[in-house]
């Protein structure tokens, strides 16, 4: 008879500590280990949220992870159907926290005052130990003495076929110290600085930075915090068939009510007799909202985010004693707890909402409002506190477009060093800029000096330009394409639907014999040459189908039959490449050439310098 399914509530030590002989196990079919810098941020700003919250008593929920146990008995596996990524992460930064624990109890000073102190990291070490090495007290002990033991251990096994990376997590917890991690992870060929890394080294890497700015006080609360108060669902299946489904259910229903539900039927209760005019204001508001949302504008809770963000600002109550706290609180909280007063005069409030949604109703179509969404969802929470500034009527893409490039600015320098939005070149010069971008007397003139300080102050030319001539990602294009329109004078404008076109294709029967007229050497250049800012521009979605995978001299073609090429497209780099390129191959040459002037023109866009 097959075993029912079995959910337990569990904190992440006893999820993660399984007896000697089990192991987890990433199935075949899984994708590859695809957490960024970005999502780690995320979680880490969870957990210090958590930490910060002074009347926070229930565990943090870090949601739920299914395993297919159908292959417990017999090969002691425990496939990780649904939690794979959070896994991993979980386990990438244990080993981080191991390794800061061990620096500072090296380092600590043993006396009656730290005595309690002390006691509390070697706990959290032992547990670590426990977890990553299914070390007992005598195992322990043997770990001290000769580090290779833990080589014994495997706690994870990778079986994807999707990971290019197998062996990279286990290469990081055997490394007994950072640098031994580092000396032998795997290094992508021809890459700088930390794009060299894989995620598995470069999310183990932000971990064990963050952790290094902590006290040793404050690093005891984030190991007993993270070990002891957070929690995940662990459900466990017998059968993979009953997992997968599970997994699939519990992904696309079940719709717990949301902030904004919550919130709404508390102002609905302040209304008093004014309940049929509130129903009809937020009836409009959440029209508009969800309109926006469809089209990843903003969502329901997103405004509200938003005016929370802007009355913290306007208030300041994030400066203490000229420095920024950036904690945040949740929505529900700041609403219900914090600021209840606010829901005690509904329509005042809906009206501040309602001016929201209808300012993002009318920039949405602004390209560059839609600029600054491609690069950061967080960029929206301080453009919307310049706008609000102005009466509906007023607003124009010419009137906020200064500080739009500003923020742009900024998020493009996020895209391009190794930093999570939550460090304090990002999301502390932001938070303080904030209360200036709510106050209507400081100018325009006076924010964008700001940002030209800082950014000058923080960031080195050279570094920056190294980064994009390395960049090999999407984002970037769009804004090295609205610069070249806006130099030449140019209109830009694009639809939802463009596409980032490869000028030397990247994927195509002709491969090789692209690349070698390209004079490009091997495969793995190839790979690294065809992915550079230089190579790509964008393309309407009808031309880029139009010309496929083509050679370069059918695709900067003009009008041939029912055939389009660059030549017809709306796009400046585009056509110019069309009109003033005279040769019939794009070589490895013209990439450089083309990545550096890009370069150029992004980094005189970002230092603000002309």
């Amino acid at each position: 008879m097959a075993k029912e399914i079995e959910p337990k509530l569990k904190f992440i030590s006893d999820y993660l500590k399984i007896d000697e002989q089990k192991k987890f196990v990433i199935p075949e079919y899984q994708r590859g280990y695809s957490w960024t810098i970005a999502q780690c941020d995320k979680l880490w700003q969870d957990i210090e949220g958590y930490i910060d919250e002074s009347s926070a008593k229930d565990p943090y929920f870090f949601g739920t992870i299914i395993l297919d146990c159908s292959q417990d008995e017999e090969k002691n596996e425990l496939n990780l159907i649904d939690g794979q990524q959070r896994t991993t992460t979980f386990l990438l930064l244990l080993k981080a926290l191991l390794i800061r624990l061990d620096e500072t109890l090296k380092s600590i000073k043993v006396n009656e005052d730290s005595r309690m102190l002390v006691a509390g990291l070697k706990s959290s070490r032992r547990t670590i130990l426990e977890i990553l090495y299914k070390a007992d007290e005598e195992k322990q002990v043997m770990i001290a003495d000769d580090w290779n033991i833990v080589k014994e251990s495997k706690l994870l096994l990778n079986k994807s076929i999707n990971e290019s990376y197998k062996n990279e997590l286990t290469t990081i917890l055997l490394a007994e110290k950072y640098y031994d991690a580092e000396a032998t992870v795997y290094k992508i060929p021809k890459k700088q600085k930390d794009n060299k890394y894989t995620n598995f080294f470069r999310n183990f890497k932000y971990f064990y930075d963050r952790l290094g700015k902590l006290g040793e006080s404050q690093l005891n609360v984030f190991a007993k915090t993270f070990l002891k108060k957070c929690q995940i669902i662990e459900i466990k299946s017998w059968q993979v068939e009953q997992a997968i489904t599970m997994f699939n259910s519990l992904n696309s229903t079940g719709m717990p009510l949301s902030d904004a539900d919550i919130i709404s039927a508390q102002l609905y209760s302040h209304s008093g007799d004014n309940k049929n005019d509130f129903n009809l204001l937020w009836e409009k508001i959440n029209k508009i909202a969800n309109e926006l949302s469809s089209k990843k504008i903003i969502s329901i809770d997103g405004v509200l985010q938003e005016f929370m963000y802007m009355n913290r600002a306007k208030n300041q109550d994030y400066i203490r004693n000229e420095s920024v706290d950036v904690t945040t609180p949740g929505l529900r909280n700041f609403y219900l707890n914090i600021k209840p007063e606010l829901l005690k005069e509904p329509m005042e409030l809906c009206k501040k909402l309602k001016k929201i949604v209808d300012i993002w109703d009318i920039v949405k179509d602004y390209p560059i409002v839609k600029i600054l969404l491609k690069f950061n969802e967080n960029a929206k929470l301080y453009l919307i506190s310049y706008m609000m500034r102005f009466e509906l009527e007023k607003i124009s893409e010419d009137l906020i477009k200064g500080i739009a490039e500003t923020l742009i600015r900024l998020f493009a320098l996020l895209e391009l060093v190794d930093a999570g939005y939550s460090s304090s070149n990002f999301k502390t010069f932001l938070f303080k800029e904030n209360t200036k971008l709510v106050n209507p007397s400081i100018s325009e003139k006076d924010i964008i000096a700001d940002f030209d300080a800082h950014i000058s102050k923080v960031w080195n030319e050279t570094d920056i330009k190294s980064s994009i001539m390395d960049y090999d990602g999407n984002i970037l294009v769009f804004l090295n394409d609205y610069l070249y329109a806006k130099a030449k004078g140019l209109p830009f404008d694009f639809a939802e639907n463009v596409n980032i076109e490869h000028i030397m294709p990247a994927s195509g029967r002709n491969l090789d014999s692209i690349r070698i007229a390209a004079k490009i050497d091997s495969r793995d250049e190839f790979r690294e040459f065809v992915n550079k800012l230089g190579n790509k521009i964008l393309l309407e979605e009808d031309i880029n189908k139009s010309i496929g995978s083509d050679w370069f001299r059918t695709k900067k073609q003009t009008s041939i039959k029912d055939k389009k090429g660059y030549n017809d497209s709306s796009f400046a780099i585009a056509k110019s490449i069309a009109q003033e390129y005279s040769k019939d191959v794009w070589t490895k040459l013209d990439i450089e050439m083309a990545t550096e002037k890009a370069a150029k023109r992004i980094m005189k866009f970002i230092f603000n310098k002309g």
